[in-house]
């Protein structure tokens, strides 16, 4: 198979019937974008897919957006879906990239290795004249072991003590407008601004017509953000959705000590204790 965080839909199209691909459709949206994820992978999906509901496969019990779940609860979930052990996942959304790289990074959490993300998604699958079906997918349950990678997920305390000691850097995927205070946040009660000493890196910057950038321009574009690609890197975002766009762009330039913060700004700005700053 590859080895590589993104594949082609040239490549997609070459593997789709191979027994051991699994294709998830990870399609989510915010309440602006005016869209019915799971609504519109009834009416068109790669043929194949199965629906990964980023909302619903999350840590219900939490009051924060979509976190992550316990690996047993992850497990069950994934075992229904018919994705099992040792099958080659590719993930991909509606966006052409935007929900789908939460996805791959949470089956990275759980510890799957072969996990891609689908360059340029459903758009560019269906621009180039491909296949899509509104069949339903039915997938025999398999067996599936989640194994909770700890190195690649940050929680408040530890994002608080990464910030006052140095020991990572802190990439902000949001817009700039947010991130210096000048725009609100898209939910009620939370306050924009940034974390102390953290970087900005919004997401788009990564992207080019619903595709990730070469290496290249994502490399730069880390560094022109502040970036020390030598050191530790963690990602955040709103609610830990487009952090993990950073993420991917991360590993497509190879750069492995970096993790994602999963209660994002969502949890940030809710605790009383967090310091909050503006401006640039």
């Amino acid at each position: 198979m590859t080895s590589a965080p993104i594949v082609s839909t040239e490549w997609l199209a070459d593997h789709l019937s191979a027994p051991d691909v699994v294709v998830v459709d990870a399609s989510w949206y915010l309440p602006a974008h005016g869209r019915d994820a799971r609504k519109e992978y009834a009416l068109e999906h790669i043929p194949g897919a199965v629906f990964f509901d980023i909302d619903a496969i999350s840590d219900t019990a939490s009051d924060l957006p979509h976190m992550l779940p316990q690996p047993h609860v992850f497990s069950s979930r994934m075992r229904k879906l018919g994705i099992g052990d040792g099958q080659t996942i590719v993930v991909y959304d509606g966006m052409g990239l935007f929900s789908a790289p939460r996805v791959w990074w949470t089956f990275r959490a759980m510890g799957v290795e072969s996990v891609h993300v689908l360059d340029g998604g459903l758009p560019k699958w269906k621009a180039e004249g491909r296949e899509v079906t509104d069949d339903p997918v039915n997938r025999p349950e398999r067996h599936f072991t989640a194994r909770l990678d700890n190195a690649l997920v940050r929680d408040f305390d530890m994002v608080r003590e990464l910030l006052g000691d140095g020991s990572a850097q802190l990439i902000d995927a949001r817009s700039s407008a947010r991130f210096r205070g000048e725009a609100p946040e898209p939910r009620p009660g939370i306050d924009s601004g940034h974390m102390p000493g953290s970087l900005n890196l919004p997401f788009d910057l990564l992207l080019r017509d619903g595709t990730l950038r070469p290496a290249v321009e994502i490399r730069e574009a880390f560094v022109d953000a502040g970036a020390d690609l030598s050191q530790p890197i963690v990602t955040s975002c709103g609610s830990g959705v487009t952090a993990a766009i950073l993420s991917l762009g991360l590993a497509v330039i190879g750069h492995r000590d970096n993790a994602l913060y999963d209660g994002s700004w969502a949890e940030w700005a809710s605790r009383s204790e967090a310091v909050i700053e503006k401006g640039s």
